[in-house]
Formats: C-alpha cells, sequence, structure tokens
C-alpha cells in the first residue's frame, strides 16, 4: 500500500510518514510541490494522497482537484486555516476529509482515517430510503470513504436485501418510508441480527424530539437529523463503525480460544445445549490428537501450539462453513454435527482422518506426521452433557483400541 503526503512543511511531513509506516506499515512518498507531487503521481498508484490546501506553487487547493479529477484518488486534506466558505468549497470537491494541522492528535487522526479506508472496501453499507435524492447524496457521501454501497427504495425491500446479503454491517435507515417505516425495518433486524452482526443509523427530517431516542431504544445505534453535514455524517459513521469493531473483538475473546481461534467449550455449550422441546438430529464427534505429550516433550511447547493452531484451522476448512468447531481444552477438539447421524459424521470424520494422516504439518521443527483418535455420537433425547460423556467413553475404546481411528455409537 503506498501513500503519497503533498506537504511543503517538513516537521508536518516528517511527523506522518514516521506515524504511518510505524502504526500501518505502508510506504510513504513525500512530495514539498505540486510538481513534485505530479511527478510521483505519474510513476505510482496511491492509494490516498495526503495534501496541503495552499502548497507554494500551487494555492486554493489546486492540488487536491487535480488528484480528485484526473487521478480519481482518494483525497484528505491539510489546512492551517479555513474559512466557511473554504470549507463548503472543498467538500463539494469530494475529499474524504480535512484536518486543521493543530496537535499531534490531528496526525493521529489521518492514520486513523488511512486504516478506515482500506478497511471500508470490505465493509457492505445498505441505504435504505424512498426518497430518490437522499439515497443518492448518502451513497455518494459513503463511497468518498470507499465502502460498497447497496440502496433499498423502502424497509421491505431493505429486508429482502439483508437476507440475500447477509454480510452487510452498516445499515443507513430513513424513518419515513411506504409498507415498512424505519423504526418497524429496525425491530424486525433486531429479531434476528444482534448488535455485534450489524450496526444501523436512523434518519429522519422530521421534528419530533424524541424520535432519536425511540429509534434508539428500539435498537439503531445512532441517529442522525436531517439534514446534516459531511463531517457529522463521516464521524458517526467511523465511530457506528468502530464500535461494531470493539463489542466484535470482545464477542471473540469471549468465545474463540486465545491460540486456535476455534470457538471455546463456553460457546459450544450455549450453542448447542437446545431449547426446551427442540428436536434435532445432533451428532458430536470429540477428538483428541495421539501422543501428543510427546510432540511437547521432543520439540518443545512452542512446537506443539503450532501442531495445535494448524490442525484447528484444518478442522475450521473442513467442517466451520457448516457445523461448530470447538477446542474443549489441551488437545482436544470436538465438532457438533448439527443435522447428522453418527453414520454421516463418521464418514467423514474417516475421511477428514485419511487427509491429515496424508499431509503433515510444517512446524520449525520440520514435518510432523499426526494422527487423532475419535469418538462419534448422536445426542438422543438427553443432555448434550451426556452425549459428551458417551462420545468421550468411546474416545477411549478409539485410545485403546490402538489410536488414529474413530469409533461411533
Amino acid at each position: 500500500m503506498r501513500i503519497l503526503i503533498v506537504e511543503d512543511s517538513t516537521t508536518v511531513s516528517k511527523i506522518l510518514k514516521h506515524l504511518i509506516m510505524q502504526e500501518l506499515g505502508y510506504q510513504v512518498d513525500v512530495a514539498p510541490d505540486m510538481s513534485s507531487a505530479l511527478a510521483l503521481l505519474e510513476q505510482h498508484k496511491y492509494f490516498v494522497v495526503v495534501a496541503d490546501l495552499n502548497l507554494p506553487d500551487a494555492s486554493n487547493g489546486d492540488i487536491v482537484r487535480l488528484v480528485l479529477s484526473s487521478y480519481k484518488t482518494p483525497c484528505i486534506v491539510l489546512t492551517s486555516n479555513l474559512d466557511a466558505s473554504q470549507r463548503r468549497d472543498i467538500l463539494k470537491l469530494g475529499i474524504v476529509d480535512y484536518i486543521p494541522k493543530d496537535n499531534r492528535y490531528s496526525y493521529q487522526y489521518v492514520v486513523k482515517l488511512i486504516d478506515r479506508l482500506y478497511r471500508n472496501q470490505q465493509v457492505k453499507v445498505l441505504v435504505a430510503d424512498d426518497s430518490v435524492v437522499s439515497r443518492k447524496f448518502v451513497r455518494m457521501l459513503l463511497e468518498h470513504h470507499l465502502f460498497q454501497v447497496i440502496e433499498a427504495n423502502d424497509g421491505e425491500e431493505a429486508l429482502a436485501v439483508l437476507a440475500r446479503e447477509p454480510d452487510i454491517q452498516l445499515l443507513i435507515t430513513d424513518y419515513n418510508m411506504p409498507k415498512i417505516d424505519g423504526v418497524e425495518l429496525i425491530l424486525r433486524i433486531r429479531e434476528s441480527y444482534n448488535r455485534e452482526d450489524i450496526a444501523i443509523i436512523g434518519l429522519s427530517n422530521d421534528n419530533d424530539e424524541s424520535l432519536s431516542a425511540k429509534f434508539i431504544k428500539n435498537g439503531a445505534d445512532d441517529f442522525l437529523q436531517k439534514p446534516f453535514v459531511h463531517e457529522e455524517f463521516h464521524c458517526r459513521v467511523l465511530n457506528t463503525l468502530d464500535s461494531l469493531d470493539m463489542m466484535r473483538n470482545l464477542w471473540a475473546k469471549a468465545n474463540r480460544d486465545y491460540l486456535t481461534k476455534a470457538y471455546t467449550r463456553r460457546y459450544f455449550f450455549t450453542e448447542h445445549n437446545g431449547k426446551e422441546g427442540e428436536v434435532s438430529t445432533l451428532s458430536v464427534a470429540l477428538i483428541d490428537l495421539d501422543f501428543f505429550k510427546k510432540i511437547n516433550d521432543t520439540h518443545g511447547h512452542d512446537v506443539g501450539d503450532q501442531v495445535l493452531v494448524e490442525f484447528a484451522q484444518r478442522l475450521e476448512n473442513a467442517f466451520g462453513a457448516n457445523f461448530t468447531v470447538a477446542r474443549f481444552g489441551g488437545e482436544e477438539f470436538v465438532v457438533a454435527f448439527k443435522g447428522l447421524d453418527s453414520t454421516k459424521t463418521t464418514t467423514l470424520m474417516n475421511k477428514f482422518r485419511d487427509q491429515c494422516e496424508a499431509n503433515p504439518i510444517s512446524t520449525t521443527a520440520g514435518d510432523l506426521t499426526v494422527s487423532f483418535s475419535c469418538g462419534v455420537t448422536t445426542k438422543s433425547n438427553e443432555s448434550l452433557d451426556h452425549a459428551l460423556h458417551r462420545a468421550d467413553e468411546l474416545l477411549y475404546q478409539a485410545k485403546s483400541a490402538g489410536r488414529n481411528q474413530v469409533i461411533s455409537q
């Protein structure tokens, strides 16, 4: 990733270059004036240009206009002074944002903004609004920040889009829409999506002072009154996504194993204990790596950790898309096969066992052939604990029978 800084102040450019390289690891070029910048722009493709509004050979934002129009590159503006008229003019150009050169926090904000732009490329945003003009305006602002934007004419269409595109991370919805209004849309979405699944920002041009509270109490993360200014919109969107990232990180820490990133034992039981009266076929495969202690004793725990990480990844690649893979502790893992009986589960586990045996795990101590033993059982009219206890007994039989095999109920 390559960044261009166009800034005539050596101090400012040095600080920015240092922070970007240190915190993001991106390659940074510096140009002290417009002519130097043009030479670099002809040589390289830049992800973002960070440009001073006034340069020795170009005033009044000439470099910004050129970067946006001729090179189609996102531009962050640095400025010492910006009056209301200049602010309106510069925002109309379609810049990412403008940053005052006041203090060190300003420079850190530039770094944060560049990082957010990079991540935004993978973020889908759904804009639901029956006003074409309003919808297109919001879309334009989002695309300045490199989001993938999908539009919906009303709440009903928004629900259909979400069903089709479950990886949407942010919904921006107007209040007054036909068929399903914004608040009703949020209520329906929150029936299926938690706050760590999707963030929601409500919009409205109504003067009802209780509307913001109504949105947030019913599941929105934030609310904006129309008409809004560019900066407030971008700040609200970025803060909402930062909060979403934080919630997801906290959720992952609570539910993912710190080493292998497989689900934790706690998550496994929460997910599969089932509700009262629920009837569904569920088979569990309890897995234990063979002679794992010998790997730790011979090669050290670092190599043992490498084996655990790779084995967990193989389980995830093989079964994670449709089933639940969890680490129960040490070298023991479990996979929950919802909808499959023990016969089908055993077939899948034997196929996976053959693949593992045929493909050694690469470690710093060399390639190691790792096998596992497994007990498979199907949960009947009993607790998950009892089914796992039976799987554990079958696993013990597999160990006693010589290891590297799957024994089922």
